[in-house]
């Protein structure tokens, strides 16, 4: 019985300590978005505001209420008829950053990426040069033709690995190959 007030104990001090630490988190968290109106969710249930295709409502409006865009909110909670087609555009800047069209507008940034790895392919290319010329010794005499020519016939002559090898396609009688 001891045993399990103890535990109960422990249970419930642990329970209070999570609660003050989610309390004081969701106040630093809710303290970054300043005056902006909370209007949802959001991604993954954060209260930040984020321009993405795959999500397209964040979690807090993008500018904090200033009173000519409460003005605006009154008169839009009216008939959207009589709302001129600039005071429109001010309540979209007001919630949204970026309209999809500005979201999905190609950057340009495939030329600077293009040009590093171009740089960066040249740069490679010149180190390569620079070691074939400076750092390895050249290749051996017996990689020339002529040296494996004499190579081949030597080793026809010893009859090197009659079976399966290079002296099974020749034909000693012919002096030819099979």
């Amino acid at each position: 019985m001891a045993l399990n007030m103890v535990t109960r104990r422990a249970l419930a001090l642990t329970l209070q300590q999570l609660s003050r630490q989610q309390t004081a988190a969701a106040a630093s968290t809710l303290s970054k978005i300043g005056n902006r109106e909370v209007v949802g969710f959001g991604f993954n249930g954060s209260p930040a505001y984020v321009d993405r295709v795959d999500f397209p409502m964040p979690a807090v409006r993008f500018r904090e209420d200033t009173p000519d865009v409460q003005v605006l909110r009154e008169k839009e909670m009216g008939d959207w008829k009589k709302l001129t087609l600039e005071e429109k555009k001010a309540l979209y800047r007001a919630s949204f950053c970026q309209t999809f069209a500005e979201m999905t507008a190609p950057s340009g940034e495939w030329k600077s990426v293009l040009g590093v790895t171009l740089i960066l392919s040249s740069l490679a290319v010149w180190i390569y040069l620079w070691m074939k010329v400076f750092v390895y010794s050249p290749l051996p005499e017996t990689l020339k033709p002529e040296y494996q020519e004499a190579q081949l016939k030597r080793m026809i002559d010893l009859r090197a690995n009659p079976v399966e090898g290079t002296s099974s396609q020749w034909d000693y009688s012919k002096g030819d190959w099979k």
